[in-house]
């Protein structure tokens, strides 16, 4: 009865907000139509190169630019109307979608058009994602902040189940630039949920004015605060290296197991179901801190470590279920504890600095990644995660261990 009660009241809590369901809502048919996407692009690549390397390639040019603007993109936000900044920017990227899409149907895409349109993209996330981010606290409050993250989580998860599945039902029906088409539609229903908000409901952090130096002063704000640095530095190893699984996978699929893209979906639509379940219990039980964070990066490596050696793909697909469930805990305790540790005023330089440690370090992981499974196979391609996640986790203990000897810092989420 205690779970039952906990589900209840407290599992989609957030739900209870009308802005937050209208959302939500605009966010679940987009999420889709990007995974769709997502599975189309690396399957493209593939087709048109037959390199995983140069999957890695596109998905480094897609964040490089994470990597290099996303703090700046953060200072934005901070400046800015973060909604009115989504719809624009939301706008753009189902363009990009839509010109992918109709290169692809009418036959004339080349592999210098994906590059080009992945820098696109990533342009716009850079900017994008640390707004999305930081107005997630705006739309439900400090009470609800755990849980909303949790869900977008889980929302993400079934995405990553449907969108794959989907994607692969149209790109047997229809081809591949069905896929991005329908990506592109998709931003339709994100836009107009953004457009229809009640926004006397929303909880404005106070914007940060002009001024010199806020950039700077962002790396120092979160160099003086270790609730703040150290998961942020757990968080770019490992989503520099253990979130490599679109790179991974596809080798793991085709080359690996020589199962081709129907293995891919599966292998995806796994991971995704894992999410689920992972992302349902952080909303849940979930705690915030470094000493959660440890046990999940801990627990993620073992769990990336057992799937490589598995016998077949049968028993892959069932470890993948595992995989996904602590890839989504561990993201959303980290971005959790970042929002909630950090000052208003800084809270979308903060975020900006998680989207740079969970995205933009593919722009080096992704290469990285390939590389490896061109030299070594799929197998290692998991396994150099696993290395990563079980680093970031001593790293961790490390940071405990330090703070016990110094004196108490900011405050902040503790561990």
């Amino acid at each position: 009865m205690t779970v039952l009660a906990d589900i209840r009241g407290q599992t989609f809590a957030a739900l209870r907000g009308p802005n937050f369901r209208l959302y939500i809502s605009g966010q679940a048919v987009s999420l889709i139509g990007t995974w769709m996407q997502t599975v189309a692009q690396s399957w493209l690549v593939l087709q048109l190169t037959g390199s995983a390397t140069a999957i890695g390639i596109v998905l480094a040019l897609q964040t490089v630019p994470m990597l290099l603007l996303g703090p700046y993109g953060g200072v934005v936000a901070d400046r800015s109307d973060k909604r009115r900044l989504m719809i624009g920017l939301q706008t753009l990227m189902g363009v990009q979608a839509l010109i992918l899409g109709l290169l692809v149907v009418t036959d004339t895409v080349a592999l210098w058009h994906v590059y080009v349109l992945a820098v696109a993209l990533g342009l716009n996330q850079c900017f994008e994602n640390p707004a999305r981010q930081s107005f997630m606290l705006e739309l439900v409050g400090p009470e609800d902040l755990r849980n909303a993250v949790s869900l977008q989580s889980v929302l993400a998860s079934c995405s990553r189940m449907i969108g794959p599945a989907v994607a692969g039902l149209v790109i047997a029906a229809g081809g591949l630039g069905v896929c991005f088409l329908l990506n592109a539609a998709s931003f339709v229903a994100v836009v107009t949920s953004l457009l229809r908000l009640d926004v006397s409901r929303l909880q404005r952090s106070p914007a940060a004015a002009r001024a010199k130096g806020q950039l700077r002063e962002g790396f120092a704000y979160v160099r003086s605060t270790s609730d703040l640095a150290v998961p942020l530095l757990m968080m770019a190893l490992v989503g520099c290296l253990a979130f490599e699984f679109q790179v991974v996978l596809p080798v793991l699929a085709d080359h690996t197991f020589a199962a081709g893209a129907g293995a891919y979906g599966f292998l995806t639509a796994a991971m995704g179901a894992g999410s689920v379940v992972g992302g349902l219990a952080v909303a849940t039980w979930g705690r915030t801190g470094t000493r959660p964070l440890i046990l999940t990066s801990l627990a993620f490596g073992i769990a990336m470590a057992v799937a490589a050696a598995a016998p077949n793909l049968t028993t892959l697909i069932v470890l993948m279920v595992i995989v996904g469930a602590l890839s989504v805990t561990f993201t959303s305790t980290t971005n959790s504890s970042l929002q909630l540790a950090a000052a208003p005023m800084m809270r979308g330089r903060v975020m900006a600095l998680w989207s740079v440690a969970f995205l933009g370090s593919t722009a080096i992981g992704g290469p990285i990644a390939g590389w490896v499974c061109e030299q070594w196979g799929g197998r290692a391609g998991l396994l150099l995660g696993a290395v990563a996640c079980l680093v970031a986790a001593a790293m961790g203990v490390v940071a405990l261990r330090r703070r016990t000897t110094t004196p108490a810092e900011p405050a902040g989420v503790t561990g």
